[in-house]
Order: C-alpha cells, then sequence, then structure tokens
C-alpha cells in the first residue's frame, strides 16, 4: 500500500467519522409529511386513532385491509345468496383517497347490501362521489383557521376550532332524498356541509372532508379528540371494523438489497459519502493498467431479436405488471382492429357482442375477461398469473 492510498483512506475514515458525529449529535427534525399511516407516530400520521379504535368500538374486531377493497371484500359476497360473509364498517382515513374504480363500485356494493362504509377525506373517490349524485368544492382563498360543529344539538359541546394543517374542501351539491347533513366547518363567518351520510341500499355511506382531525397531533391537541369521536360516535357499533391500511402488500417494500441503508438517514449519507470519495479516488489516482477491452459486436438490430431482448428484459426484473398490462393492451387492440369492437366498458353486452363476431361460446369469452378484470385491479400480479393470462388468451386465439 503507497503513501498516497493511505493518506485517502485516512481521510476517508475521518469524513465518516465526522458524518456520524454529526448525524447522532444534531436534534432529530419533526417530521410533518402528512403520512395518515397508522404505524407512524408523527404529527400526521395516525397510530393514536389505530391503537384506539378498540376503545371507540368496544365490542367489535378491528382488521386491517392492505390489499384493495375489490381483492378483500369482492371473494366474500355470497352470489346465491346476495349477501356479504364479511360484514360490518369499512374506515378509510386519507388526505386524498387512492381507491380505484373498481374498488370504488365494491364499496358501493358493500353498503348497499347493509354494511357501512365511512371515508374521511379532502378529496374522496370521484366513482363514489358520482354514483351518489354529490360534488366537492375545494376554496382556495381561506384563513388557516376554521370551526368544526355538528348539526346535532347534543354534540354542541364537541365543536372545535383549529388552524394546523386545514383543507377548505366542502359540499358544494347533495342529493336531498337520501343526504343527512351531520357537521359544518366555518371558516370566517361562512358555514359549509363537511359531513353527510347517504342512504345506499340497505346501508350508508358516510363521507368527511377533514381528515386532518383523526391524525397524531390533533388528537393531543387540547381537547380536539372529542370532535373525532363525536364525528365516528354516528358509525353504530359493528360486529367488525375493517380499517384500510396504507401499508398495502407489497406497496412500499423497495426491492432494491440497499433498502435498510437507504432508509437510515445516517447510513444513506455515509453510502453517499464513500460513493463521492471513491469516484475522485478513481479520477486522481486511476492509471491506465487494465487490459485492452474486448470489442463484443452488437446484437443485430432485427426485430426479433429486440422483441426477444425486451421480452427477456422484463421477465428478468420479475415486472409481471408491466408485461400482463402490455399483454392486455394488445389483445384489446386485437380486438379492435379485427372485429371493430368498442374495448372501453368489459360488462355483459361487450362479452355477448364479442361472441357474436368471434363465433365463440360466451362462455369460453367471459372467464377471460373476468381475469382481465381482476388483474387490471390487482396491485401485485404474480407469474402464476402472468402465466394464467398468456394461456386464456392463447387459447381464445386458437379456439
Amino acid at each position: 500500500m503507497n503513501k498516497t492510498l493511505k493518506i485517502y483512506l485516512a481521510i476517508l475514515v475521518v469524513l465518516f467519522a465526522a458524518v456520524i458525529f454529526i448525524d447522532l449529535t444534531k436534534p432529530k427534525p419533526v417530521d410533518w409529511t402528512a403520512t395518515y399511516n397508522e404505524e407512524d407516530k408523527i404529527p400526521y400520521g395516525t397510530y393514536i386513532l389505530h391503537n384506539e379504535l378498540k376503545t371507540l368500538f368496544p365490542n367489535s374486531t378491528v382488521k386491517n385491509i392492505k390489499t384493495t377493497p375489490y381483492q378483500y371484500f369482492n371473494p366474500s359476497f355470497n352470489t346465491a345468496d346476495s349477501v356479504y360473509t364479511k360484514t360490518g364498517t369499512y374506515i378509510q382515513i386519507k388526505n386524498f383517497s387512492q381507491v380505484d374504480d373498481i374498488s370504488a363500485q365494491e364499496l358501493l356494493d358493500f353498503a348497499m347490501h347493509g354494511n357501512t362504509v365511512f371515508i374521511s377525506s379532502n378529496y374522496p373517490p370521484q366513482k363514489i362521489l358520482d354514483s351518489l349524485a354529490i360534488k366537492v368544492k375545494n376554496h382556495y382563498n381561506f384563513k388557516g383557521k376554521a370551526s368544526l360543529s355538528f348539526s346535532n344539538k347534543y354534540l354542541k359541546n364537541d365543536s372545535i376550532t383549529i388552524k394546523k394543517g386545514l383543507s377548505n374542501y366542502y359540499f358544494s351539491k347533495l342529493n336531498k332524498e337520501n343526504t343527512t347533513v351531520l357537521g359544518y366547518q366555518k371558516f370566517d363567518t361562512i358555514n359549509r356541509i363537511n359531513y353527510v351520510k347517504i342512504a345506499h341500499g340497505k346501508g350508508h355511506v358516510f363521507i368527511h372532508l377533514q381528515p386532518v382531525v383523526f391524525t397524531n397531533y390533533h388528537l393531543l391537541k387540547n381537547n380536539h379528540s372529542k370532535y373525532a369521536a363525536g364525528v365516528l360516535s354516528y358509525l353504530q357499533t359493528p360486529k367488525t371494523v375493517f380499517y384500510d391500511s396504507p401499508n398495502k402488500v407489497g406497496a412500499n417494500l423497495s426491492r432494491s438489497p440497499m433498502r435498510f441503508i437507504l432508509s437510515k438517514p445516517a447510513l444513506r449519507s455515509a453510502w453517499y459519502l464513500a460513493l463521492i470519495t471513491l469516484i475522485l479516488f478513481m479520477i486522481f489516482n486511476a492509471k491506465r493498467r487494465q487490459r485492452i477491452v474486448k470489442v463484443i459486436k452488437p446484437l443485430e438490430n432485427s426485430t426479433v431479436e429486440f422483441t426477444k431482448t425486451i421480452g427477456n428484459l422484463y421477465y428478468e426484473t420479475k415486472d409481471h405488471n408491466t408485461i400482463i398490462e402490455k399483454k392486455i393492451t394488445y389483445f384489446f387492440e386485437h380486438l379492435r382492429r379485427k372485429y371493430f369492437i368498442s374495448t372501453e366498458v368489459l360488462d355483459d353486452k361487450f362479452v355477448k357482442n364479442l361472441s357474436l363476431k368471434t363465433n365463440k361460446p360466451k362462455d369460453k369469452i367471459a372467464p377471460l375477461i373476468t381475469l382481465i378484470l381482476n388483474l387490471k385491479a390487482k396491485n401485485l400480479c404474480t407469474e402464476t398469473d402472468l402465466l394464467a393470462l398468456n394461456k386464456a388468451i392463447e387459447d381464445f386465439y386458437t379456439a
């Protein structure tokens, strides 16, 4: 080991020690990210609420949903009896709801069959708003202070005034025939509706537009917890509370082998510093010592070779969702080009039309369309799903 390399190593050790010392001694900043995650103890997490659900609903079982609502509830629907084997109250608390249209329809069906759906979000799923003839509007010009109250006079003492984390989303249109107004928010002197109950079939849908009141910060702030309890008091004690967790299966787990190092601020800083130091060392100390790099003839730029390369790339990275998405896209393009049939709405009418145009029986086409709908709604597809889709499409072509 020469003298120059020893100097570089000594500098590297000193820099590592300095980074570790600074990270250990500096005060940890408060993370104000609005995660609405039940595992987060930061101000805008929902750790306290999730832990208190058993207190709020003492006779209920709390279950976390870590898949989409469609994946969770649809298998429990008994078609013969037209009932759900899973019954109770679905709860979602999030600043912006990310429920897809298929899952939103599943939640509407869940409520229609005698269950309860509670959503507290600045902007609920558009599919649910449209289906219930509701419109939500955002008033951008507002001061950061609002009074939150209930329409029920017995909950008058549960009204609160909050300043931090507010938004001014409110209901601008309601269906008066099936909607009950439960609460208001007032910025300055304008009283606007922010909490409603909508009768839907045999059940109800509750929509609340200030999810920030359920975060750790406001549940610990003064007496704000009484308002959150008042909002949830409208939910009749269910047998089961289905809490929609942001921690979906496979959604937040990095596949990188460096995920642990990159998840820790101190280790992440040390890792980047090591990389920068290594690059500088190579720039200033590298010499022409390597052997001549062998020239590798590139692959022929033919359509077949290119297709194989792209296919192998997706297969080796296990990106099954992308392959499935492309196979579905190409299949629909084939139907549109050959049979001149629209693929926008995949319902019974579509299956019937496709059966007539292809001269194939409906009982052969319906399972393929059902499989496509399930895969489009699924967050994380597997190799088994890909093989099943490929076989179903090939059978359609050759039948």
